[in-house]
């Protein structure tokens, strides 16, 4: 679970990250990347209706919650994040929904330690 301080939870600060931060699409979700701010690394989600009704909806953001924990510590300090769920995200498993986080941490050059695998994701 993601402690209350590393998460992003102002309006004002979503709309800064997806207007303002670099992105990486990947097929189940796109991640938006702020680099350089003061403060800890912290993280937010969106997932709109378009995933699904709000049982869908409530179970992929807690995945991506327990998915981002141990990621988090990869990503540097002041670096604000968004993760934005697509509507394939609603039948992905955590593995696949990991992968894609990777692969798109990656590509913004905030690339998740070895060590941050989930159990169940090789």
């Amino acid at each position: 679970m993601l402690p209350a301080h590393a998460r992003v939870r102002r309006s004002e600060e979503f709309r800064t990250v997806l207007r303002n931060g670099q992105r990486a699409g990947r097929r189940r979700l796109v991640v938006h990347a702020l680099v350089g701010r003061d403060g800890p690394a912290r993280v937010g989600f969106v997932v709109s209706k378009a995933v699904g009704g709000s049982v869908v909806r409530h179970r992929v953001v807690r995945r991506l919650r327990h998915l981002m924990a141990p990621r988090l510590s990869a990503i540097g300090p002041g670096t604000l994040l968004v993760v934005r769920a697509l509507p394939p995200a609603a039948t992905a498993s955590s593995p696949e929904l990991g992968k894609d986080l990777d692969g798109a941490m990656r590509k913004l050059a905030l690339s998740p330690r070895h060590d941050c695998v989930v159990e169940g994701e090789r």
